[in-house]
């Protein structure tokens, strides 16, 4: 029997990360669109419960509740790192990884041909092997910043070719610190760099990377040579925008958005999952008061934390700037804003997702990086132009001229069309190409469920 013939069945199995879980969940429906796969997707409650409320699911693809083992600190609904509390982190990869009990059995009833399983569970592909399922890592994080990890694990600082080979691509020094930390980081005294490699030596001969050629085709090479494995891009994994929305919030927006005209407003969020300080939320305040452009700011804070928002801001900045911005709660249809004709620019985290959709949609990026990999992934939109950086102080504080500065050039001024134009050509090219990698996706695990 050919191997397109044959229907194959994958458990798939993402960190508890939104920016995680939707990727898994983007693959999942391409798949079972192009192919032959039946789909069972495992998560906690917690992310599950969310995940249902904002997609309708095909009848290829069932659901499974991975419960975590209960510690008084975590409850249930913090089983997830949307809104958790920065502290609490530790714990929940504790049980996380308390749980590889329970996901055994899971592995045992659902008996699939393959699991796709994510960076941080090297647990996942050992239970599996155990059951002569073959297994495979999903990196939703983009090649750059895996190269440049597992180069800076592999190689001593002592060694003549320490450096990373790419010298577009580097931490700046106020950031070093914060990098330490994700290089550093762990939890049952196990370090996730530790982890990370391990789930690279896990996987099945290919490692599944999102990310698509044109943008990172050397780091995808050089990650491939220093992993051993067949690298095979899945793409940039981003839903077109949704025309419908129940949510009123949303519709305000829009309705904001339609009154502005084309190009003039810049989109500001800094993911779902990093919280600003007091500091940080008034360095950027400033810095979009004193660039005079429009704006669109989604401010959150932690689950549970009550706070008043003006009270957090600079004194009378809402006032200040109530005739052209809009300053949001929360949530916002990110997409459907981002898709907006009057949104000139996104004054983003570079959260890989976020700039995976800026890209797509045609939206020059004002790079501004918190922490994890964003460092990186700001420095890839620089260097192929799609983006700018806006630089801290040598103290790490952002501040509020260089951001106006940045935002001015990016969104407004003549000297800035060359990364508005570079931003229209990569969204273009992302559509001409549409799901194309997906089909080599598809090949390969054929080969390996087969």
């Amino acid at each position: 029997m050919n191997n397109r013939q044959r229907n194959y069945c994958v458990l798939m199995f993402p960190w508890l990360a939104h920016g995680h879980v939707f990727p898994f969940l983007e693959l999942t429906k391409k798949l079972t669109k192009r192919s032959n796969f039946y789909i069972y997707f495992c998560s906690t409650p917690a992310i599950l419960d969310s995940i249902k409320l904002s997609d309708n699911f095909s009848l290829s693809i069932q659901l499974i509740e991975l419960h975590l083992p209960s510690l008084p600190e975590l409850p249930p609904h913090y089983h997830t790192t949307k809104g958790l509390p920065l502290h609490l982190m530790p714990a929940l990869k504790k049980a996380f990884d308390m749980a590889s009990s329970s996901f055994f059995n899971i592995l045992k009833n659902v008996n699939p041909d393959l699991l796709i399983y994510d960076f941080i569970q090297p647990w996942a592909p050992t239970l599996a092997l155990s059951l002569n399922i073959p297994s495979v890592l999903f990196l939703t994080s983009s090649a750059t910043m895996g190269g440049f990890l597992v180069h800076t694990f592999e190689k001593a600082p002592s060694e003549d070719d320490g450096e990373f080979p790419f010298s577009s691509i580097f931490i700046h020094d106020y950031m070093k610190p914060k990098f330490s930390h994700l290089v550093d980081s762990s939890s049952n005294g196990i370090k996730d760099k530790d982890k990370f490699l391990q789930c690279c030596d896990s996987s099945c001969n290919v490692i599944l990377i999102k990310t698509f050629r044109d943008l990172e085709g050397k780091y995808i090479d050089y990650l491939s040579v220093l992993m051993k494995k067949k690298l095979v891009p899945v793409g940039p994994l981003v839903e077109d925008p949704v025309e419908e929305d129940d949510h009123e919030e949303g519709m305000e927006i829009i309705q904001w958005l339609d009154k502005k005209e084309r190009s003039s407003t810049v989109f500001v969020s800094f993911g779902s999952e990093y919280f600003l300080s007091k500091e940080e939320m008034e360095g950027i305040a400033l810095g979009l008061e004193f660039s005079g452009v429009d704006f669109i700011w989604v401010v959150r804070f932690p689950s549970g934390v009550k706070v008043k928002v003006d009270e957090e801001l600079p004194k009378h900045f809402l006032e200040r700037t109530k005739e052209r911005a809009m300053v949001v709660e929360g949530w916002a249809p990110q997409m459907k804003i981002l898709g907006h004709p009057s949104i000139g620019g996104f004054v983003s985290h570079c959260g890989w997702s976020s700039v995976m959709e800026s890209m797509k949609l045609g939206v020059p990026i004002i790079a501004m990086p918190m922490h994890l990999d964003q460092p990186l992934n700001a420095r890839l939109v620089e260097d192929v132009g799609v983006g700018m950086e806006v630089r801290r102080n040598e103290n790490g504080r952002i501040e509020r001229e260089e951001m106006a500065r940045v935002i001015k050039e990016v969104v407004v001024e003549k000297n800035g069309e060359k990364v508005r134009r570079k931003a229209r050509e990569m969204s273009e090219n992302i559509r001409k190409k549409g799901d194309e990698e997906i089909d080599e996706v598809v090949d390969e695990l054929n080969q390996l469920s087969g």
